[in-house]
């Protein structure tokens, strides 16, 4: 059976309001609609979040009230508080050390391995007590969505890796032996096999 690691579509910037609080913009709750009308969708039996605004939202509108959305706090977003708002080419030159460097802390930005360990004890603890049988869904973050695909690939921590521009995607993995079964897709494009 298969999971699925949903990063939260577009949302709405605002440079006065910390990241965790913002907001879905339109089109990303327009996107993850989208998504919640696949048929995939329908099949998932759990819903796990980080408990960051942004990622609520999106599992909330997946769920579709049929399922709860559970949250774990172990599931956010790597801290970038440090620095708070940066501006997107700030912000890509940072995520870029942050890959690159992944033993290291950009600017006291939580270090890369430790995001890393953090994702997958959550991921792992979740799925400790799951029926394997039914289709799961975790919605994140980007950074730590790819923190995560890395290690279940058995690959290094790198941007190479990163989902495309805007979030939204999701990534595919086997519940039986975790290996990743597809690479970074638009949610709302995504077709179980």
């Amino acid at each position: 059976m298969f999971a699925l690691y949903i990063t939260h579509p577009e949302v709405a910037i605002d440079p006065a309001v910390p990241v965790p609080d913002w907001d879905l913009s339109g089109r990303g709750r327009k996107r993850a609609a989208l998504a919640a009308a696949a048929p995939w969708a329908g099949r998932i039996g759990r819903i796990v979040a980080s408990t960051e605004r942004k990622a609520i939202e999106a599992a909330e509108i997946l769920a579709a009230g049929r399922l709860p959305v559970e949250t774990d706090h172990a599931m956010g977003e790597n801290d970038r508080s440090a620095t708070g708002f940066l501006p997107p080419d700030a912000f890509e030159a940072a995520a870029n050390e942050f890959f690159a460097h992944p033993q290291d802390s950009f600017y006291g930005w939580e270090r890369a391995v430790d995001a890393q360990a953090r994702i997958v004890a959550a991921v792992e603890r979740v799925l400790a007590t799951h029926d394997p049988a039914v289709p799961i869904a975790f919605v994140g973050h980007g950074g730590v969505g790819t923190l995560l695909k890395c290690h279940l690939a058995g690959t290094p921590i790198r941007r190479d890796g990163d989902q495309p521009t805007g979030g939204g995607n999701l990534f595919a993995f086997c519940l039986a032996d975790r290996s990743v079964t597809c690479d970074w897709t638009a949610m709302e494009s995504w077709k179980e096999l």
